[in-house]
């Protein structure tokens, strides 16, 4: 089953290393080799971790001679942040609704 795309880029956060490689990236373009420098795992596991990104849309891969340079695409967390705020400003309504609630059972307690 396909998945959403935003689910797709929660998962892809999901994994610390991949957290890491973004904030990495939101400091300005880098190498391959810059990026797997930062990491002690293999450079199948980092690839690995690349194509995740990239296929999310994360990341961008572009190639000039033997230079493959990565650069941080943050629209997907454009999202991701839509989502995360409208989920807030439910949450935060429902913990004020249940704040009054609360106060009114105190109120009724002590009458």
């Amino acid at each position: 089953m396909a998945q959403d795309s935003l689910s797709q880029v929660f998962a892809a956060l999901a994994d610390p290393t991949r957290r890491a490689i973004l904030s990495r990236l939101s400091e300005g373009a880098a190498t391959v080799g810059q990026v797997a420098e930062m990491f002690a795992i293999s450079a199948p596991a980092i690839s690995q971790h690349l194509k995740v990104l990239e296929r999310v849309g994360l990341v961008e891969r572009t190639t000039t001679a033997q230079w493959r340079t990565l650069t941080l695409r943050p629209e997907p967390l454009d999202a991701v942040a839509e989502w995360v705020d409208h989920h807030r400003r439910d949450w935060d309504q429902r913990l004020d609704r249940l704040e009054a609630h609360l106060d009114t059972i105190n109120e009724e307690e002590y009458q």
